[in-house]
């Protein structure tokens, strides 16, 4: 009767460890999810203060315990590159991009292979970015750099074209003209400058006149 009794004890004892209850679970899960925002917050603030040692200790803690957190990957991969230590921040990069493809994550690896001068490995990730979000102008910009540098003048055209229809301000209409000018394109360069005069006259437009109340005395 005895023997019975400890094996069935034996058998719960074995039972609940494989099975925890749902509250049990949801202590661990909020341990775990307070545990990573705390990580992430010492990873956020320490970069912001170019504490970059203890960024990367909280970042590979991350990835300790979630080893394909491509968010991490990415963030670490930034993390490199702005001590310009290139290498690891394209092992980051391509990571965080085989983990999770996403359009930031391949902007920033062809921002890199830019960067160290390997042109055609930022021209596949840039166009691979645009797959996934091409609504930014910035995207747009830094495909065209690579292009310049790959001697293509139409395809480098079209996507600054393309960044001053997503953004037209003076930043986009000032890297065309400046294509345009270094091509001695005079006939364009001169179109662009005169939508430039149009929108910095419609932005800046006539400064209202404050009108200021009479003054009343009581």
């Amino acid at each position: 009767m005895v023997e019975l009794f400890v094996l069935a004890a034996i058998a719960w004892l074995c039972y609940r460890a494989a099975y925890l209850h749902d509250d049990e679970f949801a202590a661990v899960s909020r341990g775990v999810s307070d545990r990573f925002g705390k990580l992430w917050d010492v990873a956020h603030e320490s970069m912001r203060e170019s504490r970059f040692l203890r960024a990367e200790k909280a970042l590979l803690t991350i990835l300790k315990i979630d080893e394909k957190n491509a968010a991490a990957y990415n963030r670490l991969g930034i993390l490199y590159a702005k001590q310009k230590e290139y290498r690891d921040a394209i092992d980051c990069f391509e990571i965080a991009s085989s983990i999770e493809a996403t359009a930031s994550s391949l902007h920033n690896l062809g921002l890199i292979y830019y960067e160290t001068e390997n042109f055609e490995k930022a021209a596949v990730a840039f166009e691979q970015s645009l797959k996934l979000e091409d609504n930014l102008a910035a995207r747009h910009v830094a495909y065209a750099k690579v292009m310049e540098k790959l001697g293509n003048d139409k395809l480098m055209f079209q996507e600054l074209d393309r960044a001053v229809e997503l953004e037209p301000n003076r930043e986009t209409y000032g890297l065309l003209l400046k294509a345009y000018e270094t091509r001695e394109m005079q006939m364009e360069a001169d179109m662009i400058r005169d939508k430039m005069h149009k929108l910095i006259t419609t932005t800046t437009g006539r400064r209202r006149r404050i009108v200021r109340p009479k003054r009343v005395v009581v």
